[in-house]
């Protein structure tokens, strides 16, 4: 027969469970065993050659796709990859390299050799690593901070002024960028080591909040070569504002023919950048707009003599062949062991989300730990060799994918035309004005500033996230980007404490016909359980909420504790000044009348024991007695015979609730605490609940736990927190067992305490004796 899907329904029969009894049921104990650090230590150094062949596949990877390459598949598709890579990797290379504070030409070199070094040591297919405009805006912070022109100053020939040393400056520039790599790489490999958890508190919406603040940084400090203007230099806090101002101020200054090819470059960029985006599915292959400008800018300002007629300001020398390695100074390293981190973390996030985005776009895994070896080790072989920071490039990745690459035989491609540029072709661009550079670099942020549209999404999703990406893109704008980041992730965290701390307590009520507990708030049918309260938190209770969870319990339950402790210790004093008074009029009344010493005993305990039954339960000035009236359940007689969820105490029905007397549906005497929510216990939240436990308890309050998770059970036994007080009965494997063990216990207990009307006549009678 066809079964309704929407409408199933499972019925299971079991006994109640509490800890100890599941702990028998389901066999708990020990049933998995980890090896031991010993073996553990002598398998990782157990030598095999399947062990050794496998060792060499994980550390190079190359050698395991590259003997089992389809050429006549995939060699087409890469050559052509390689060389659209190539056509982005040389304007950006020459165009990011100033951002940095170094020469063009070192560009060219961060788009060469870490390239490689990823070829050997990467498992993802389609990642292009090189230069990137965050990362390089990021060592140019730095480089202007360590290296400012100011502390080149050198007096000027014939004149009294000063002018920069730039030999001794770009060469002391270079060794900062060097060791800055170097020790970037360092920490991108230690990551391996289990150190990228620090990375975990750079949510998405912080890291695209930074980048395109960094967006905004770089169009910055592309104004200067925009406008051939010269404003000053200026680093840390509110660095950027003071640029805008500056260049603002020089803008009458501004050189016309520098703003001419500004104006005409970003015309040409933009116009056939969106040819590119309108029509990519009909164009074999995007038109490479950038080398083409970057090639008739320089053809243009060769022959038209730009820089000699109008002061157009161009690229210069570009050197051309390799350069040796050589190490920068040691003393570098603890000056910039702050900035290659916070380089090293955006650079590892940046590669990460992309390596995993392409990866399940197209079905293959990448090695998280791996992509950090092949990237750290980049930076650092080409740290030696004049390279800076490299980072993958999303643009780069995209046309790489796009244009038909299979795998990294087209960063082979790329590597190999790269070279021929490095030792031939990268003179021939002395002439490129800087200003086509500056607009390369500006247009490629297009897809930063994209992420504005962010700002919606948040507003209409998650208005946390849309706070923490604000105070991340203005903290990065206004800060610069090392305290920029340092701020954010600070604010980030501040905003986890405050959502632990302002969690969402409920108080869960039944829903017929089920074995589900939902907040009473929220759902019509989810209906109270009368003399008990099931109070849940939404959030881990540990040492900095634990205070106000105890308060909302009192708030959501209509108890206060500190009142009640006060009333029943109040008038246990007045119970025990009563008993003394009693006694001293019993032997008043023996002495007068002459009673012998049985009578008077027996006249003293009737009297204690008539006055010991007042209780603290009838002291409530609210007339609620314990607690409050439940009246989310309505008490209906015609209910027994027609709700079949509903059975009496002695019906056998284990999954059912029972129905409460009149009385019993009048008072609070049982609180379940529905735990599944704590993910862990500390020292505060075992003695809060300790406390909760002999607090209510001295009030006459059944306390109980409810769906506590395993290891929570585990840190709560560590803790001391069971006992024989305290055992671990009081903890059931949900909130239905502990419910319905409660409904069980009541149907077999008189809980109806004595009034005070009864103890005054018993009183009264008492001295009536007499």
């Amino acid at each position: 027969p066809d079964v309704d899907l929407d409408k199933m329904e499972y019925f299971v029969q079991r006994e109640i469970l509490d800890d100890d009894r599941l702990d028998n049921v389901a066999q708990k104990g020990i049933w998995v065993t980890k090896p031991t650090i010993v073996e553990r230590v002598k398998d990782y150094f157990r030598c095999s050659l399947s062990r050794l062949k496998l060792m060499l596949f994980s550390w190079f990877p190359i050698l395991h796709w590259l003997p089992q390459y389809p050429i006549k598949e995939y060699l087409p598709g890469d050559i052509v990859s390689g060389a659209s890579i190539f056509v982005l990797h040389l304007p950006q290379g020459l165009a990011y390299a100033p951002l940095a504070g170094l020469s063009p030409v070192y560009g060219l070199y961060a788009s060469f050799y870490p390239v490689l070094i990823y070829v050997i040591f990467g498992t993802s297919r389609h990642l292009s690593v090189g230069t990137f405009a965050v990362t390089s805006i990021m060592v140019g912070n730095v480089v202007q901070r360590l290296a400012p022109d100011s502390n080149f100053l050198i007096p000027a020939n014939g004149t009294n002024g000063t002018v920069v040393n730039t030999s001794v400056r770009d060469h002391n520039r270079l060794e900062i960028v060097m060791a800055l790599t170097i020790l970037m790489g360092i920490y991108q490999v230690c990551v391996i080591f289990r150190f990228g958890f620090m990375v975990s508190y750079l949510s998405e919406p912080m890291v695209r909040a930074y980048t395109t603040g960094s967006a905004v940084l770089v169009c910055v400090s592309q104004l200067k070569p925009m406008f051939g203007v010269l404003p000053g230099q200026y680093t840390g806090p509110l660095s950027a504002v003071y640029t805008v101002v500056d260049v603002c101020r020089l803008l009458p200054k501004t050189k016309i023919p520098v703003l001419i090819v500004t104006i005409v470059s970003l015309a040409v960029l933009i116009a056939v950048k969106e040819i590119n985006t309108c029509f990519r599915n009909k164009l074999p292959l995007p038109i490479p707009i950038e080398l083409l400008v970057i090639i008739f800018g320089t053809i243009i300002a060769h022959f038209g003599e730009l820089k000699s007629k109008y002061g157009v300001n161009v690229v210069g020398l570009i050197p051309s062949g390799m350069t040796a390695p050589f190490a920068p100074s040691n003393s570098l390293y603890s000056q910039l062991a702050g900035d290659a981190f916070a380089v090293g973390i955006v650079s590892y996030v940046i590669n990460i989300s992309l390596a995993k985005t392409f990866a399940q776009k197209l079905s293959y895994k990448v090695d998280n730990s791996q992509e950090l070896m092949a990237v750290g080790i980049g930076n650092v072989f080409g740290g030696f060799f004049q390279s800076y920071a490299a980072t993958a490039s999303l643009s780069r990745t995209l046309v790489q994918e796009s244009t038909g690459g299979q795998t990294q035989v087209a960063g082979i491609i790329s590597s190999i035309l790269m070279l021929i540029a490095i030792l031939k072709i990268g003179s021939l661009f002395e002439d490129l004005p800087t200003a086509i550079l500056a607009t390369i670099v500006v247009v490629n942020l297009k897809g930063m500033f994209m992420q504005f549209v962010d700002l919606p999404m948040l507003w209409r999703t998650n208005k946390v996230d849309l706070l923490i990406w604000l105070v991340t893109f203005v903290a990065a704008v206004l800060l610069n980007l090392d305290l920029g980041l340092g701020v954010a992730v600070g604010f980030a965290i501040i905003t986890v404490i405050f959502r632990t701390q302002l969690p969402h307590y409920s108080v869960l009520g039944h829903v017929p016909g089920t074995d589900l507990y939902l907040d009473i708030e929220t759902y019509k049918e989810a209906k109270e359980i009368p003399g008990i309260k099931i109070f849940r938190s939404s959030t881990t209770i540990y040492y900095t909420n634990a205070e106000m969870y105890v308060d909302a319990l009192q708030e959501k339950c209509g108890i206060d504790i500190r009142t009640m402790l006060t009333a029943k210790r109040k008038q246990e004093a007045d119970l025990k000044r009563q008993q003394q008074k009693e006694e001293k009029r019993a032997k008043k009344e023996a002495k007068r009348q002459d009673l012998n010493e049985d009578d008077y005993e027996r006249l003293r305990r009737e009297s204690q024991g008539n006055i010991s039954e007042f209780s603290v339960t009838d002291t409530s000035t609210n007339g609620h007695g314990i607690g409050q009236v439940n009246w989310a359940y309505q008490h209906d007689p015609a209910m027994m015979s027609s709700n079949p969820d509903i059975c009496l105490p002695g019906d056998g029905g284990v999954n059912t609730i029972s129905l409460p007397t009149e009385e019993e549906n009048r008072k609070i005497h049982t609180i379940i605490l529905d735990i599944s929510t704590i993910s862990f216990v500390d020292t505060v939240t075992s003695n809060t609940l300790k406390n909760i436990f002999k607090e209510f308890g001295e009030v006459d309050f059944n306390i109980y736990l409810a769906g506590a998770q395993v290891c929570v059970v585990k840190q709560l036994e560590t803790a001391g927190f069971f006992s024989d007080s305290l055992p671990k009965s009081k903890l059931f494997v949900t909130v239905h067992d502990a419910v319905l063990h409660v409904q069980m216990k009541q149907s077999q207990t008189d809980l109806k305490p004595v009034s005070s009307s009864l103890f005054n006549s018993l009183h009264d009678r008492l001295l009536s004796t007499f």
